[in-house]
């Protein structure tokens, strides 16, 4: 009877729709749980330096120190998550990432901020970023152990569409408001509730979900996996490729938020409240076309859409943000956001090599993830370091010089990231959307998670 079979349709078109969007259906809850999560992490992203200023550290260039040892920990945890994934399993990973998040950002709180202790802040601050890449890019490795081949691209994208959702996008979004009501202090309590919410939503949501468990075989130490991460370096030179061509993927969007917030809002003359606006957009658009870049690269072919849209758009997209604002000044605001808007974009277009490069080490996922992580962490250490070493010596304009001249070096290196199965390096790395033989297919298509 029609009745009957009411319940098991509507079951079967909501598989449908995600099936239809890329999503995997068993880590819908994961995805919801990385958005909140990382919305409870940006909170602090717009403030967090001058508040330590103010309680404790004394100065900017003391708070820098803070946020400087902060960023090694969330470097280490960002290569070693693939690595600890492989045998401890990505939803182990992710629990640890959030106790240690939750446990050393209350301690923070209370010992550092509350008695204004400097010490105590580079120590807890510090281990507390291990806390995010652990959970974060432990739910990654779990999404590539578990999407489809034919929809890593569009899952992954997903991914980043949750990451960079909150932060800064959204974390940001919750400070303005909220600072008037509980205050800055306030706030930082209401990311760790957040936090909290976003690992129930992840990791109890997802308890049973498939994917999640050890990965390496039962005789593989931890201290065995952890070498494999490093390893992969020469027995697949190609993977370390890959992370050159992620550190350049976010090292200049890194760079230029050294000297671009004090030139836009008073040289260029946006003011402070326009350029944090500006700010917004940039990660805005670029939230959305994570989903279109990622869903267009299972077409297109993930290597195709890194080298075009994400390499070459970036070089002409980073050097139109910059120069054309400040060529035009005040009055071309509306320019601004243009641009801004295609650099947003063609930052996107990277997002297929967290599908490419797991593929090119299938018997060693972990490693690669770890390395390619290991890039997405390296990336804010060597943008802030070319701007912060060549800004006395060419100014903001000679540095975007040579932020594009990265993203031309990245669309080489680009072509160097072939998949195992490749004859001759004479065919790109595809999606497995690409239209082609079956026999071509069936010889270039990625090794299944």
């Amino acid at each position: 009877m029609p009745g009957q079979t009411t319940g098991s349709e509507a079951k079967e078109a909501r598989s449908g729709l995600l099936d239809r969007l890329g999503l995997p259906k068993p880590l819908v809850l994961g995805y919801v749980g990385v958005l909140l999560f990382m919305i409870g992490d940006g909170v602090e992203s717009g403030f967090i330096a001058p508040y330590m200023a103010d309680h404790g550290a004394g100065t900017d260039v003391r708070a820098g120190y803070v946020i400087t040892v902060y960023g090694v920990a969330v470097m280490l945890a960002s290569w070693f998550s693939g690595a600890l994934c492989q045998v401890w399993g990505p939803r182990r990973v992710m629990w640890v990432g959030l106790a240690i998040w939750a446990v050393f950002d209350a301690a923070y709180l209370v010992l550092a901020l509350g008695t204004e202790n400097y010490p105590m802040m580079l120590v807890l601050y510090g281990i507390r970023g291990f806390g995010y890449p652990l959970f974060a890019f432990g739910f990654l490795v779990w999404i590539t152990n578990t999407a489809p081949t034919a929809r890593l691209g569009t899952a992954v994208g997903w991914f980043y569409f949750a990451f960079t959702g909150g932060l800064p996008t959204l974390g940001s979004l919750w400070s303005s408001l909220t600072i008037p009501s509980l205050g800055r202090l306030g706030t930082l309590w209401s990311a760790l509730a957040l936090i909290l919410i976003g690992g129930a939503f992840a990791l109890v949501g997802a308890r049973r979900r498939p994917g999640g468990d050890r990965m390496a075989p039962p005789e593989v130490t931890t201290g065995q996996s952890l070498f494999n991460s490093v390893s992969i370096i020469w027995t697949h030179p190609r993977v370390l490729v890959g992370c050159l061509v992620r550190i350049i993927n976010t090292a200049p969007e890194f760079g230029m938020l050294v000297y671009l917030p004090r030139i836009f809002s008073d040289d260029v003359g946006f003011g402070t409240d326009k350029w944090l606006q500006l700010l917004a957009i940039i990660y805005g658009t670029n939230i959305f076309f994570n989903l279109i870049f990622g869903a267009l690269s299972d077409r297109i072919g993930w290597r195709t859409t890194i080298a075009g849209f994400g390499a070459v758009g970036c070089a002409i997209s980073v050097t139109t943000l910059y120069f054309v604002p400040v060529w035009l000044g005040p009055d071309y605001y509306w320019v601004a956001v243009l641009a801004g808007m295609f650099y947003g974009a063609t930052l996107a277009g990277f997002v297929p090599i967290s599908a490419l490069i797991p593929s090119m080490a299938p018997e060693n996922k972990g490693g690669s993830m770890a390395l390619l992580n290991l890039g997405a962490g390296g990336a804010a250490f060597v943008g802030p370091a070319i701007a912060s070493l060549f800004f006395p010596l060419v100014g903001a304009g000679g540095v975007t010089l040579i932020f594009l001249a990265l993203y031309l070096v990245a669309f080489v290196l680009t072509f160097l990231l072939k998949l195992p199965t490749e004859k001759g390096g004479k065919n790109p790395a595809r999606g497995p959307g690409d239209r082609r033989s079956s026999d071509e297919e069936s010889a270039q298509a990625p090794t299944p998670g």
